[in-house]
């Protein structure tokens, strides 16, 4: 999240611009009714003259500040849907009073003002959000390629590409053959396609990690810094993941190699902590929540070192019962993560009910059981 403070403000409001997915639930917690939202957006405009009929309208580009009444997740995490009533524009003809939808997405800007200081856990959530690392995956051999991109625990792939090869020719045909250059090409297209995009505040926490069975991913790897002048501090190859295409990066994101290559990413974290859980579920220690119901009694006694919880828990429990549930044990200083439901880890946490803890210290859940 790019956030700052508006100048002269006395920290009522703040500029920001989301990232990622990520970036949208944390407006989704700051962001309370009463709020002001300042934001571009566009508006139908009907032109009504005496004695015709009003014309279908002109849809217009317009800044607007809007008081917020209402406001949700749209698709789990990937819009937000915010709902008020404009108290300014910048255009004659739209009216104040009348009621308005916003739909913010990665990349928006928008002005937040509380009319209040900001809370010290609200710009907490700010900073906290400006510090994703962006991983660029390659998993390749002669046959075919795929590259994903990882932002804080999301995971988007780009369908595989292939170069041609057939499987009887894999050992001849990889060295000076005119179709693994063309291949190779592709595969650095769709890469400089996401790599070239990042943001000023996301180019020094970019990485790209290569992997992939043989040599290939080496020769590629030359390629890469070599010939196209990749920052070549910022690319790792890495060995032990011996499948390429979408199927090797499934694998790297199972595999021990993502603790090792993705040290300091949320989604070696989480893993790290669902690791931990699991461990703590076989030696028979209760210093874990499974479920909103242990999690929530856990948060009541102040319990809860870290949370996750998957984006599809936003289809069995109540939106708001999720964002006070979080704020909550924020703070009082535990950490929260949100996992993309359609990687593996998203989808070990919404098998163990959406949500899970790591806890202090030891608890016991009869009470709740009773």
């Amino acid at each position: 999240m790019i956030s700052k403070e508006v100048k002269g403000s006395s920290g009522k409001a703040y500029f920001v611009i989301p990232e990622d997915a990520d970036d949208l639930l944390i407006l989704r917690r700051i962001i309370e009714k009463g709020d002001y939202i300042i934001a571009d957006t566009t508006r139908v405009i009907k032109q009504t003259k005496e004695y015709t009929r009003p014309d279908k309208g002109e849809r217009i580009k317009v800044r607007v500040s809007i008081m917020v009444e209402n406001i949700s997740l749209d698709d789990v995490v990937d819009r937000l849907r915010i709902a008020g009533s404009i108290t300014n524009s910048n255009n004659e003809l739209v009216s104040r009073g009348t009621h308005h939808s916003l739909t913010v997405q990665v990349g928006d800007t928008i002005t937040i003002d509380k009319d209040r200081r900001w809370h010290d856990i609200e710009v907490s959530l700010l900073k906290k959000s400006g510090n994703n690392s962006t991983f660029v995956l390659v998993a390749i051999d002669a046959q075919e390629g795929a590259v994903a991109k990882v932002s804080g625990t999301h995971l988007k792939i780009i369908p595989n590409i292939y170069s041609g090869h057939s499987g009887k020719r894999y050992q001849q045909s990889v060295k000076n053959n005119p179709t693994t250059e063309i291949f190779f090409g592709e595969v650095i297209k769709t890469i400089a396609s996401i790599w070239n995009t990042f943001t000023e505040e996301q180019d020094s926490n970019k990485r790209m990690i290569i992997f992939g069975p043989g040599e290939t991913k080496r020769r590629f790897y030359n390629l890469l810094v070599g010939k196209h002048q990749f920052e070549r501090d910022k690319v790792l190859v890495i060995d032990g993941v011996d499948v390429a295409g979408e199927d090797g990066i499934f694998v790297f994101l199972r595999s021990s190699a993502i603790k090792e290559s993705m040290s300091f990413s949320k989604l070696a974290t989480v893993s790290s902590i669902l690791d931990k859980v699991m461990a703590l579920v076989h030696r028979g220690e209760i210093k874990y929540s499974i479920g909103i119901r242990e999690v929530s009694y856990a948060a009541s006694m102040k319990a809860i070192e870290y949370v996750v919880f998957s984006d599809a828990i936003f289809k069995t429990i109540d939106e708001n019962d999720i964002i006070k549930l979080l704020n909550s044990v924020e703070s009082y200083g535990a950490k929260t993560f949100a996992v993309d439901s359609s990687t593996d880890i998203g989808l070990r946490v919404s098998s163990l009910g959406g949500i899970v803890a790591l806890l202090r210290y030891a608890i016991s859940y009869k009470v709740i059981d009773e």
